[in-house]
């Protein structure tokens, strides 16, 4: 699957959004809706984010723009159904199947924290797979809440950089790499507890 739209740069992403005074927040919120339906990389609106409203106002208009889009996605997979979906994947196919086949909350956060997977993916796999949406909405929340604010504090950084900004990107950082490893632990535990179970 393959969408052949430029984004702007960072600086031309601020303009816009900031053209439209009060409601650049809600035109930042519907462009990273439209970017997390796609596989389009949502890490430069984030930033654009942190850059504009700082490390907390930041990171909530991303989470927010990204579990709308999350959500939008997981029920767009649901109603076009698995064959479907699974072509669209394309490489990731294999990939999503193998950590989403009777997936719970645990597979959905380790895959959401696993450096170098897209959400997009994710998020259109547990629709077609069947996830439950309350252990896909849940684990999508938490797990995105460290990567994105990550990513505002960046985009903080880059227009005014301080050690605050220092300090919240460094700790944001260690919680992406011990979650992802204990969410992994977890995964891997009830996988084979399920597989048990089966046998």
């Amino acid at each position: 699957m393959s969408f052949h739209l430029n984004l702007p740069s960072p600086e031309e992403m601020r303009k816009i959004i900031l053209s439209y005074g009060w409601a650049g927040c809600l035109v930042f919120i519907g462009i990273t809706i439209i970017i997390a339906i796609t596989p389009i990389p949502i890490t430069i609106p984030t930033l654009v984010a942190g850059s504009l409203y700082g490390v907390f106002g930041g990171t909530l208009l991303s989470l927010s723009g990204i579990m709308i889009g999350s959500w939008i996605g997981y029920w767009m997979a649901r109603l076009v159904g698995r064959r479907i979906t699974f072509k669209l994947l394309g490489r990731y196919s294999f990939i999503v199947e193998d950590y989403l086949s009777n997936a719970g909350f645990w597979a959905i956060c380790t895959v959401k924290l696993m450096p170098g997977l897209p959400y997009w993916p994710v998020n259109y796999g547990a629709g077609a797979l069947g996830v439950k949406q309350s252990s896909f909405i849940s684990a999508s929340f938490l797990a995105s809440i460290p990567g994105q604010a990550s990513l505002a504090t960046l985009g903080a950084f880059a227009v005014k950089p301080s050690v605050f900004h220092g300090v919240v990107l460094i700790i944001a950082w260690t919680v992406v790499v011990i979650s992802t490893l204990v969410s992994y632990r977890h995964w891997r535990s009830t996988k084979a507890d399920t597989q048990k179970l089966e046998k």
